[in-house]
């Protein structure tokens, strides 16, 4: 079992940054794809970012290319996602999630993720 935690998120003014960390435990995901999701108000869970297990390969959602980047310390476990140049549209629970098997396979659908996180807030402020 995968156990994920996201953390790093907050309240923060349009145009402002965050980094959000995903820290696992009880597994490594050195060799994992991981990806992050997120919920706005009212709406569906919906792809943000993914990033294969070593960092190489990485997939955006067009709603935040250029301005997000996932990436990853497999020492530490961990993935990130930089979120710069933030809008009000952006505001949602961020959730992290890790993949069983595939760790070259960078997925856009939930289904495809097989352990997942709490989330964290992010809430950004016009």
């Amino acid at each position: 079992q995968v156990q994920l935690v996201e953390s790093g998120g907050g309240l923060v003014p349009a145009g402002a940054s965050l980094r959000l960390s995903c820290a696992a435990s009880g597994r490594t995901i050195g060799n994992r794809a991981m990806g992050w999701f997120r919920r706005a108000p009212g709406k569906e869970r919906e792809f943000v970012a993914a990033i294969n297990w070593n960092g190489a390969s990485t997939r955006y959602a067009d709603s935040v290319k250029g301005r997000f980047t996932i990436y990853r310390d497999n020492a530490k476990n961990t993935v990130y996602l930089e979120m710069d140049s933030l809008k009000s549209e952006d505001t949602a629970i961020y959730f992290c999630a890790a993949r069983r098997g595939g760790g070259n396979e960078i997925r856009g659908q939930a289904y495809e993720y097989d352990y997942w996180g709490q989330g964290t807030q992010v809430t950004v402020s016009s």
